[in-house]
């Protein structure tokens, strides 16, 4: 590797590495705006300008490369300095220049205590100006419901511009004019149609672009800061939560470049008003003249245990919700165990993903992080800019590189990068299991082939024919070698894989969801959470959930529980990763912790739980399933014993077209359907101005 003298101390990088990569190994702090790691650099601020000996001036270190550094007469290696005189007087002027036209606006911007211009006007900047004319003006733009627009603020780094068109794929944003005049816009002055819009928030480096949904609440040295994880998919996306006092204010990314790499998805960052509105906040019981009336804790779990201990345990079932974190399901499958029903079930949407099979089955073999080495992609039955906006970042990021063909099999979508459109359904991907068409001959070639089965394919009509048909392409592609498992299914929820995990799933003799959901099925439902299924007239249905969704609209009893930041919980993400969320707030009003009220009811019905705290409940937990203990690893199994045996099952097959999977991105949990603003992003999307509606 090459060799360089930085600030008199050598050091050694690959020579790929910019001049300001190599500056911050040696330890050295770089000053930038418009430079970032995720981004192509475009070199427009100027502000990360350092000495190179022999230069007649000063250089851009993020445009300069290590390999273009000519060492010294004798060899010497090439000295760089970021500490000089030169390098002071030429970020001074840079940071003079910068703040020409940008307006006093720092007692009302809500960029105010996290503005990388303030921390950097500071650090490299002088006391006064020469300039004394007239600030430029420049109108604001139209960008959607989720971002705020200041432009007269804007300097013109571009990160905005490049995230849009780069990684959310989506060319809405660009520059028009020259000089003074330059202007961020989007051209026609409509709304960004990116699901991931919302990081250009965090990306901005100035007040030009702030979140609109949060404008004017909060100054960020207010919050209390809580790490955790996302729910609203099943990506498992980390975040960090800001709450002040009682209330979650913000949601933003934390970097995780195993999962999320530093972005988020905007029904993850601008969820946070779904927290608060149509809240579950005392127990409730409906009355016999059909009306549900509020009632005592006490009151409403003797109605519970008086409907349960009527029924037979075979006519008793539990479903767990889509949000429904790995210690409330235990707890309540042990109840269940105690009670003795076998109807318990965690695939609301009525998929064939079973524990049975292997854990291989069900998971995102792959890893999120692993999309980046396959050379060839399937997608099957999935829409994942829908079912996992930041892991089709990924897939977008990995098509950039190049050399990636892509083929779909399912319903057409703009995906935000191009693929060969394979067909509609499983016959589709018999043909090609079969070897027919271009793209099996490239599929076989490929050397880390990657498989992504989703719930379109799954929940359809003979789903589990589907599943065997993709473990049997899995063989005929040889999909599974050496350090590569190229068969992946992509859960769409954040609770499938835990719940599957724990074996939240009927016994041979239960039902599934969807069977207990038919009228007369059982006598006594119980509902985590569960609001994706409608459970038809004949059962009492017990729901114990945060919001007044369509769960709690069918329900006999209402629980009111803890939404996941009001809470300590496990979640396990589609592949296999292991991450645990932290309480932020607590739940409003009566609510409880979901285990709390799982135990709480155990013990009225005589049949109290191994646990009294949480602690104490994980211990139970990590007892039966160890691997849940392992924060943030990925447990591994050899996929080829699950691949043979899927490939062997008998299963009745379908023609139908696979189903296009969600039908409004914006609205597809509790939480989500109770915000103002997704239902907003809703509203623009249906109208055609965004992802949902193409």
């Amino acid at each position: 590797m090459p060799k360089l003298l930085i600030d008199g101390k050598e050091v050694d990088v690959p020579a790929e590495y910019t001049l300001l990569q190599a500056c911050e190994t040696a330890g050295a702090e770089i000053p930038r705006f418009c430079y970032h790691e995720r981004l192509s650099i475009a070199g427009n601020c100027r502000m990360c300008l350092v000495e190179l000996k022999g230069s007649p001036k000063p250089v851009a270190s993020c445009a300069w490369n290590v390999r273009d550094c000519r060492p010294g007469p004798k060899g010497e290696p090439p000295e760089v300095s970021t500490r000089s005189p030169m390098v002071k007087k030429a970020r001074e002027g840079v940071m003079e220049f910068l703040l020409i036209n940008h307006p006093l606006d720092c007692p009302i911007c809500d960029q105010g205590g996290e503005c990388d211009l303030q921390d950097q006007a500071m650090a490299y900047g002088v006391d006064s100006s020469r300039f004394h004319e007239n600030k430029r003006a420049v109108e604001d733009k139209y960008l959607g419901p989720l971002v705020k627009t200041s432009m007269n603020r804007c300097i013109h780094c571009t990160r905005c511009v490049r995230f849009i068109t780069e990684v959310a794929g989506v060319a809405d944003l660009g520059a028009i004019g020259r000089g003074e005049d330059m202007e961020i816009t989007t051209y026609l002055e409509h709304a960004m149609r990116s699901e991931l819009q919302g990081n250009v928030v965090d990306l901005c480096p100035v007040g030009a672009l702030t979140a609109k949904p949060w404008a004017m609440q909060y100054r960020p040295w207010e919050f209390a800061k809580t790490q955790s994880v996302d729910v609203m998919d099943g990506v498992g996306s980390a975040i960090r939560v800001d709450s002040r006092g009682r209330e979650v204010m913000r949601i933003l990314p934390r970097i995780n470049d195993d999962v999320n790499e530093e972005w988020i998805s905007d029904k993850t960052r601008h969820v946070v008003d779904g927290l608060r509105a149509q809240r579950l906040d005392r127990p409730y019981l409906r009355g016999a003249d059909g009306k549900l009336r509020a009632v005592s804790w006490r009151e409403a779990l003797a109605a519970v245990k008086a409907r349960i201990e009527a029924a037979s345990p075979e006519r008793i079932g539990a479903i767990a919700g889509e949000v429904a974190s790995v210690e409330e399901m235990f707890a309540l499958k042990l109840l269940m165990k105690q009670l003795g029903s076998p109807n318990i079930d965690v695939r609301e949407d009525g998929s064939p993903l079973h524990p049975r099979f292997g854990r291989a089955s069900y998971l995102f073999n792959t890893t999120i992080a692993g999309i980046e080495e396959a050379d060839a992609i399937l997608l099957v039955g999935v829409n994942p800019r829908w079912d996992g906006a930041v892991l089709n970042a990924r897939i977008r990021k990995r098509w950039r590189m190049g050399n990636l063909r892509i083929g779909l099999i399912g319903a057409r979508a703009d995906l935000t990068y191009p693929y060969e459109y394979l067909g509609a359904g499983g016959p589709s991907l018999a043909s090609l299991s079969a070897g027919e068409g271009e793209f099996a001959s490239a599929f076989r070639e490929a050397k880390k082939p990657l498989l992504i089965l989703g719930r379109g394919a799954l929940t359809g009509e003979g789903g589990l024919a589907q599943l065997v048909l993709a473990a049997k392409a899995a063989k005929a592609f040889d999909l599974v070698c050496e350090g590569w498992n190229g068969l992946s299914v992509l859960s769409a929820t954040a609770s499938l894989v835990g719940g599957l995990d724990i074996g939240f799933v009927p016994a041979d003799t239960g039902m599934s969801a969807r069977a207990m959901a038919k009228s007369g099925a059982l006598d006594c439902v119980y509902l985590l959470g569960a609001d994706a299924i409608d459970i038809e007239t004949g059962a009492f249905v017990i729901y114990q959930g945060t919001h007044g969704d369509r769960g709690a609209h069918r329900a006999d009893v209402i629980l009111p529980g803890a939404a996941y930041t009001e809470k300590s919980g496990t979640y396990v993400n589609t592949e296999g990763r292991v991450q645990m969320s932290d309480r932020a707030v607590f739940p409003p009003g009566e609510g409880r912790d979901d285990w709390a009220i799982l135990r709480g009811l155990s013990g009225t019905l005589g049949k109290p739980l191994p646990f009294d705290s949480m602690a104490q409940l994980r211990k139970v937990l990590y007892e039966h399933h160890p691997h849940l203990a392992a924060i943030g690893a990925i447990t591994r199994e050899d996929a080829a014993p699950t691949i043979s045996a899927l490939a062997g099952v008998e299963a009745a097959g379908s023609d139908a077209p696979y189903a296009p999977g969600l039908h409004d991105y914006y609205l597809s949990n509790a939480i989500a359907r109770a915000s103002r603003v997704m239902a907003e992003c809703s509203k623009l999307a249906l109208a055609g101005t965004s992802i949902a509606a193409e």
